[in-house]
């Protein structure tokens, strides 16, 4: 990631650490879990800073501390911080590390210095919508084997950097900054909406297009630039969640119509002929399969 000079809280026989590294193509990613430990980038190593980067941190559970251009930034659970390696700061876990860690080169964001001196060491959380967005997603990354893999991690380049830019742009409100990033990750936006209710039998693309302020019509334009078919793409996530549900323990408890109920499949007829009809085999076969003992 960068230069830093690391204090660890406990004794030597007692540090744990576990990291994960990865890349996507110039992004650089570290999941950490540790024991206490404290973080300064110190003036000489920023100094020496080769490459300008910013780092977006992610607190998965517990505290933390962030210390930068003479701002304290304290996070929690799902809050978010950027940093950048070109002024000191430090990195206080004081309660442990499970955290995240995103860096970016500078250049890449393409954004104005003043919004970087503004943004630093200020908490990115619970009232910005899209740094509630911005943490699921970087969050997920950063732990994605699969993800990170070369085939796709090129791939997940230019909607992290456009996610990232949204963030900081919207941050202190709408501007003309803000809205090219906020349209660019719209799509991005949907999608989560519509996974956090996939579970609603009331989803309806006018309730989708009123969550984020905008006409149907816009809805399903927005959509189709990403190749989205809203009521198919609904119905397939729907259907795979109700296949896992059938296969899983659930499976056991619980009817094939209430399974179906719960992902909002109102009607039993219905569900079981698209299940079939996208998996090739009934509910009913493919729980059996899974459960050979059970019973409607």
């Amino acid at each position: 990631m960068v230069a830093i000079d690391i204090e660890h809280g406990p004794a030597a026989e007692d540090i744990d650490v576990r990291l994960g590294l990865g890349t996507a193509g110039p992004i650089k990613i570290c999941s950490a879990r540790a024991t206490a430990v404290r973080m300064r980038r110190t003036e000489r190593l920023a100094r020496e800073d080769e490459e300008p980067a910013v780092s977006l941190g992610v607190q998965m559970t517990g505290n933390s501390m962030v210390v930068q251009n003479g701002r304290e930034c304290l996070l929690g659970p799902g809050d978010c911080v950027v940093y950048e390696s070109i002024a000191p700061y430090t990195l206080l876990f004081d309660e442990g590390v499970d955290h995240r860690f995103i860096r970016f080169p500078r250049a890449l964001l393409a954004l104005p210095d003043r919004l970087f001196r503004d943004l630093v060491a200020v908490p990115l959380g619970s009232d910005n919508p899209v740094a509630r967005l911005a943490f699921t997603y970087f969050s997920q990354l950063a732990v994605s084997d699969e993800l990170l893999r070369e085939a796709h991690a090129d791939a997940v380049v230019e909607p992290s950097v456009g996610l990232l830019r949204a963030v900081l742009t919207t941050q202190y409100g709408d501007s003309g900054l803000a809205k090219e990033p906020l349209e660019a990750t719209l799509s991005l936006r949907i999608t989560q909406y519509i996974r956090a209710h996939l579970a609603d039998p009331g989803l309806s693309a006018a309730r989708i297009a009123a969550a984020h302020g905008i006409s149907v019509r816009h809805l399903y334009a927005v959509l189709s630039r990403s190749g989205i078919s809203l009521g198919d793409w609904i119905r397939t996530r729907r259907l795979t969640e109700c296949r896992r549900e059938l296969a899983g323990p659930n499976g056991r408890i619980r009817t094939i119509a209430a399974i179906g109920r719960s992902w909002g499949f109102v009607d039993a007829t219905h569900f079981s002929k698209v299940f079939k009809q996208t998996f090739g085999i009934s509910p009913r076969a493919w729980r059996d399969q899974n459960h050979p003992r059970s019973r409607t």
